[in-house]
């Protein structure tokens, strides 16, 4: 076979034209044509691999059917590479200078399959499951131009820019092929689209499409909690790196829950009753935030290992703890700076972190940084005993790093300083551009060492290749607040478990259960439960005696730190009942945080929202 040419940045000498029909619902099938010139007989196709944002090899090739390439109307055969599934060897006759390629992409029909990304009345379309390319080309040498049918009447939404429209078919400008599939399309039977930042240069829109058109209903103090959010970045920022920014959010239960960085647009997915039950959601409101702060964090300021010439090159995922873990740190806190969330519910989602990490067994053995492979290791397959194993910590655990860097910069300069500063000064460079700016772990530590002189690097390497380390709680601390138990879950965590419906007894017993049937969704390493011999998958059937409920079993906990006798339960395990007796006193235990006076609520500043940069 030829070898497969390493990219080379160069002009593409022609170009891709696409054209997707999305308009088969019914079977959940996107028809694909595509012309590609530019090629010679030695020309291999690449179907893109290592996505962006998912950070590792999880193109979904084997959604690709029906391939079929042509040139001047005559058949080409081709051949798929021996090692590399992701790249196909065309035979095509001397001369031939340019190819017609068809496929469709088989959607999801089941949730069972995986994530849907097409409904009755919504489609999520990235242009990486759409497309082929050819290799040996920088992707952002080139030039491609798509067009996208959906179904009549729906109206969609992208960061793409229109050129024209026909019906149900719209042409987009052309754009090199990195804009394009950085550029998600969503599209829905019904609408709405708000404006987040009137009269702007760069603007900012909130694309909602809903399952059912009530539930585009959005309040005054609700957009206006989205148009802080927009105002909050940029006093933290200082600068926007997008010419027009969309929050493509679909309000749904349809289509899986998603979260996806764009460096003009992002994919979101929320609760179909995120607006019209708003007092019950805010678990889900920094979804958006995490997604803007990625447009500076992660699109245009990249990993120097994450940056790849194109979508077949692998990445290496070992500053994901900057990228992620900071991103998710500033999610939380532009949530509660904007009016996202309330400041006592960003404090309730702290606890429920440092809850999780101060009793995380998997710490006592592999090493936070080594979560930055779980992406290449296993993208989204649930494993067994996850708090043993660990999985993507380097998201929240990461967080709670950052915390403790910016309140030891406050605690440092009296209050001068924080790590509003390094985002100003890290984040902030180049305003109004769009070209990418890489970044090593030197650079994230001579960046805070410009805003406060401290041993950095040693600071963070500790954190992030230490084991059987005390749990990372130094940033509560010095920003005011402990970590106390009580026996009753906030408000705020009791809407992500009824989100969920579960039942979350993770600090007690050590077990999260499924509502609808009482089976065990999550066991604790090491916990009570596990200890009596419950793993997940566990149904449990009784409670000393009486059929099981979530009641029957909160008053049993209750009960047994007064009577100090084991719990009884009967459980059943695969095609067997068993009778267990959990061994637990100490009651129902959820996380908070209490103030503590004696320090400086550092904390609370954090969380303040910004009238002028800090």
């Amino acid at each position: 076979m030829t070898a497969i040419a390493a990219p080379v940045d160069r002009v593409y000498p022609g170009e891709i034209r696409v054209e997707v029909n999305a308009s088969d619902i019914e079977h959940r099938i996107a028809h694909v044509n595509e012309h590609i010139s530019g090629i010679d007989r030695r020309t291999v196709l690449f179907y893109p691999q290592w996505l962006p944002g998912n950070h590792s090899a999880t193109g979904p090739i084997e959604r690709l059917s029906g391939l079929t390439i042509s040139a001047n109307g005559a058949s080409v055969s081709w051949t798929r590479d021996v090692v590399n599934m992701y790249a196909f060897h065309l035979h095509a006759p001397a001369g031939v200078r340019s190819v017609d390629v068809s496929f469709d992409y088989l959607s999801p029909t089941s949730s069972k399959i995986d994530p849907l990304e097409m409904s009755q009345d919504l489609i999520v379309l990235d242009w990486n499951s759409l497309l082929l390319y050819p290799a040996g080309y920088f992707v952002r040498r080139i030039p491609a131009q798509v067009s996208l049918s959906i179904p009549d009447g729906w109206q969609l939404a992208t960061a793409l820019r229109p050129e024209s429209s026909a019906g149900n078919t719209t042409l987009f400008k052309s754009v090199d092929l990195e804009t394009l599939i950085d550029s998600p399309v969503y599209a829905g039977r019904y609408f709405k689209s708000l404006d987040l930042d009137p009269g702007a240069k760069a603007p900012v829109r909130l694309d909602l499409f809903a399952d059912r058109p009530e539930l585009l209903e959005v309040s005054p103090e609700q957009l206006e909690a989205h148009r802080s959010l927009v105002q909050q970045a940029y006093r933290l920022f200082g600068s926007h790196h997008y010419a027009h920014y969309d929050f493509l959010y679909a309000l749904s239960d349809q289509l899986a829950g998603k979260g996806l960085e764009h460096h003009q647009s992002s994919e979101d997915t929320g609760e179909p009753t995120t607006f019209t039950d708003w007092e019950k959601t805010a678990h889900d409101r920094a979804l958006l935030p995490h997604e803007f702060t990625h447009s500076w964090n992660g699109k245009f300021r990249r990993p120097a290992d994450l940056w790849t010439p194109n979508y077949n090159v692998p990445m290496h995922d070992d500053l994901l703890w900057v990228y992620e873990g900071q991103t998710q740190y500033w999610g939380n806190v532009l949530a509660a700076r904007s009016g996202l969330r309330t400041r006592q519910q960003a404090l309730d989602e702290f606890a429920l972190v440092a809850a999780k990490y101060e009793s995380q067994s998997g710490r006592q053995w592999r090493a936070l940084q080594d979560t930055t492979n779980d992406p290449i290791i296993n993208h989204h397959h649930p494993l067994p005993w996850s708090d043993w194993t660990r999985y993507k910590d380097y998201y929240q655990e990461a967080s709670l790093i950052w915390l403790d860097a910016d309140t030891l910069i406050r605690e440092r300069s009296g209050g001068k300083r924080s790590l509003d500063d390094f985002a100003l000064s890290f984040f902030g460079i180049n305003d109004a551009s769009t070209t990418v700016v890489t970044y090593t772990f030197e650079d994230v530590v001579k960046a805070l060492e410009t805003v406060e002189k401290y041993d950095w690097a040693t600071f963070l390497r500790q954190r992030l290749d230490g084991v059987a380390m005390p749990p990372p709680l130094d940033g509560l601390r010095r920003g005011g607040y402990r970590l106390v138990y009580t026996d009753k879950p906030s408000d705020f965590q009791k809407n992500a478990d009824g989100k969920g419906k579960r039942t979350n007894l993770a600090y007690s017993i050590g077990v999260i259960i499924d509502d609808k049937d009482g089976s065990v969704v999550f066991s604790r390493w090491g916990s009570p439960a596990f200890k009596s011999g419950i793993t997940e998958a566990t149904q449990i059937m009784a409670v000393n005696g009486i059929v099981y409920s979530t009641d029957v079993l909160t008053d049993a906990i209750r009960a047994a730190k007064v009577a100090r006798s084991p719990i009884e339960l009967v459980v059943k395990m695969g095609n067997r009942v068993r009778v267990l007796h959990l061994e637990y006193y100490d009651g129902l235990r959820y996380p908070h945080l209490e103030r503590d006076p004696a320090v400086p609520p550092r904390l609370d500043d954090i969380l303040a929202a910004r009238n002028n940069r800090a």
